[in-house]
């Protein structure tokens, strides 16, 4: 089997073959086939891979017309094992198969359950039996041959689908003899609610819900060093962070001349890495909104993670950073908007970029600006942006100060949450007040 794995957004890229398993009704028989396959990892998962798999597919040998009988697709042999990414945890993984039916039936879907053990690193795939009903309303012999089928993996950041699909020819699986009898109706499609949900992370939301009152002001005079306020944000990262993010973010400005060069801080070790994660695995950008007097957006950006984080260690995004030039005189403010994390689990790779958009913000800092020849001022999202980056501190204050605790990256305080391969636990804000 010719296998080639790219992983970025470890099990997104779960590049599979095949699966099912169960017998129909008796009499029975079972035939297996093997062919070629072409996998289409999720957006970001990597390059399709190409592999043999061998499906045997189960039926009645003999049926009469107007009969309902069970089909059944197993996989002998997956296309491919599981990544060496990481485990794939328990009933997490359904897998869906559409067998195409001979004497002009069309064709049939089958679908698995999430009944699976947990898979271990490079272990062959596991998946559960593919079932459908076919109504057979014809008297002749039925060819039943595997064709596509998609394999889903959900985790607690949401699900995601390779799609497969035959390369080449295909020989049949298995025949139905069947005999005239009673009438039958229409076709039957075969079992009910198959099918994965979208693969890949989605950008969700509304955007960004406008700069409330409290940033801090800064104006002219000799200053020079203008912190911000921490504002709480939440970001809606549709369903690769279900229930989104809610973070404070603090926007600060050190005058550069006519120019501000802009540091933004989301909380220091708030999440815990039970796998290790290269280096270069995380990389996070945001947009900050101007409003006031000044229009569009900074864009910030931050550098990927310079070394290798340990199992069970603190994660921290780094500050971003970018430079504002104003385009107008007077008082601006200054409110995170939209962000987006590029996932890159493997050198080479593509990253797998996570969209959240910021539903609720607030002002973080408010600027006695100048206007500069060139400087902001336009409503694109990209005026005045710079792309600076800074190494110094952590994620900044990412964490929600209520009584639910941090949501970042992932779902509610203390569960564990899947991005682009690492798995992350996330440390509640309340005991990272005490650490600040």
């Amino acid at each position: 089997m010719k296998t080639q794995r790219r992983v970025s957004a470890a099990a997104v890229a779960l590049l599979l073959g095949g699966a099912g398993i169960a017998l129909a009704a008796s009499p029975a028989q079972a035939a297996e086939t093997t062919y070629k396959v072409k996998c289409i990892p999720p957006a970001g998962g990597g390059s399709p891979v190409e592999g043999d798999t061998t499906a045997r597919i189960t039926a009645p040998a003999t049926a009469k017309v107007g009969d309902e009988v069970d089909v059944v697709w197993e996989t002998v042999k997956p296309a491919s094992n599981n990544t060496d990414l990481m485990v794939i945890p328990k009933d997490s993984v359904l897998p869906t198969g559409w067998i195409a039916l001979g004497a002009g039936m069309g064709e049939l879907k089958v679908v698995g359950e999430k009944k699976n053990p947990e898979i271990p690193k490079k272990a062959p795939m596991v998946m559960s039996a593919m079932k459908g009903k076919l109504k057979l309303t014809k008297a002749g012999k039925i060819t039943l041959t595997p064709g596509k089928y998609d394999v889903s993996v959900t985790f607690p950041i949401g699900t995601f689908v390779t799609k497969c699909a035959p390369t080449g020819g295909v020989t049949a699986g298995a025949t139905i003899d069947v005999s005239a009898g009673s009438s039958g109706g229409a076709t039957n499609g075969g079992a009910t609610n198959g099918g994965a949900t979208n693969g890949g992370a989605t950008n969700g939301g509304a955007t960004n819900g406008g700069a409330t009152s409290g940033g801090t002001t800064a104006g002219g005079g000799g200053q020079s060093d203008f912190p911000g306020k921490a504002v709480d944000v939440k970001f809606d990262c549709g369903e690769t962070v279900p229930g989104g993010i809610t973070t404070p973010v603090t926007v600060s400005a050190k005058k550069n001349g006519g120019s501000y060069d802009l540091t933004v801080k989301t909380a220091k070790d708030a999440m815990k890495a039970p796998l290790p994660l290269p280096k270069g695995a995380l990389k996070p950008s945001m947009q900050i909104k101007l409003g006031g007097a000044d229009t569009g957006a900074v864009k910030v950006t931050g550098p990927a993670n310079a070394a290798p984080i340990g199992q069970g260690e603190g994660v921290s995004l780094s500050d971003m950073a970018g430079t504002y030039k104003p385009g107008k005189t007077g008082k601006v403010t200054l409110s995170p908007s939209d962000m987006a994390i590029d996932v890159t689990m493997a050198e080479g790779s593509a990253p797998l970029t996570v969209p959240c958009k910021a539903s609720t913000t607030g002002v973080s800092l408010e600027l006695d600006t100048t206007a500069q020849e060139g400087g902001s001022g336009s409503p694109s999202t990209s005026g005045g942006s710079g792309s600076a980056t800074s190494t110094s501190g952590g994620l900044a204050e990412t964490g929600a100060q209520d009584e639910g605790g941090i949501r970042a990256l992932a779902l509610v305080a203390g569960t564990v949450v899947l991005l682009g391969g690492a798995v992350f636990t996330f440390t509640p804000w309340r005991r990272l007040r005490g650490t600040r």
